[in-house]
């Protein structure tokens, strides 16, 4: 799975998201990520048509919602997605949250499924906390390949990184520039303008310093491509300990659903 990748929640004015994931192909992107929330696999799917790119050279994924988490649902809806998608097969599947119709066992059953008939090639989770994780590594049969979360210098989950790490499962940060406040971050303010940058090409690379993929949302073509920059910038070691020394803590992304709450 690329480092880096295009995150598509919110995108929701069709022709701005076609020709964002069109975009982010052709300059390089490899990784796209939607879900079946966020009501744009459809035009996704239209981007990554338009691409010239061969689809088996792009990662897709995209994610199960909450309340089609029972087996039949997960099923139902992961063809439908495919569908709208116009793909045989996604290379993620993700569970988007271990609440509504989640249920460890059946889930996790129905995922197993759909990846041994070749419709979904990894299995993935969404907003676990290391509990949730902890007992699905119990049930799961089929390997977790990766778990996205919100993550970002102002939220750096810690812990959740440990614990995917000691599993071999990926991280993936979604809001890696906490929704545009990481640019009012005095530290990383003072980073960028030692690398000539900006402090979202700052944040996205002490994440893949910490071995964390990123899929930030951009619809612009400057701001796909700004994120793209932020490959080409290598934080120190000094660089990346003031940042984990950030004294504040900010939750972006925080619904009444959420299995934290």
């Amino acid at each position: 799975m690329p480092m880096l990748g295009l995150g598509t929640w919110e995108n929701d004015d069709p022709e701005e998201c076609r020709t964002a994931v069109e975009t982010a192909l052709e300059t390089g992107y490899r990784h796209i990520d939607t879900a079946q929330a966020y009501g744009n696999e459809a035009e996704v799917g239209d981007g990554i048509e338009r691409a010239d790119v061969d689809r088996e050279d792009v990662f897709l994924a995209t994610k199960v919602w909450r309340k089609n988490l029972a087996a039949d649902d997960v099923r139902e809806t992961t063809e439908e997605s495919l569908d709208r998608l116009g793909v045989d097969s996604v290379d993620l599947l993700y569970m988007h949250w271990p609440t509504g119709t989640y249920d460890v066992e059946e889930t996790f059953g129905a995922f197993e499924q759909l990846y041994n008939d070749g419709l979904i090639h990894r299995v993935g989770v969404s907003n676990f906390r290391t509990e949730d994780l902890k007992e699905a590594l119990d049930v799961a049969d089929v390997p977790i390949f990766a778990h996205q979360f919100e993550c970002h210098p102002l939220l750096p989950q810690k812990a959740l990184r440990e614990i995917t790490e000691a599993h071999d499962i990926q991280p993936v940060a979604y809001s890696p520039l906490a929704r545009g406040e990481v640019f009012e971050v005095d530290e990383l303010t003072e980073i960028a303008e030692t690398y000539d940058t900006n402090e979202g090409q700052v944040s996205l690379a002490w994440l893949r310093e910490k071995g964390v993929t990123t899929i930030p949302k951009a619809t612009s073509e400057e701001h796909i491509r700004d994120n793209w920059g932020s490959l080409d910038l290598d934080l120190d070691d000094e660089d990346v300990a003031a940042i984990d020394n950030i004294d504040r803590e900010e939750r972006m992304v925080d619904p009444d659903f959420a299995p934290w709450n």
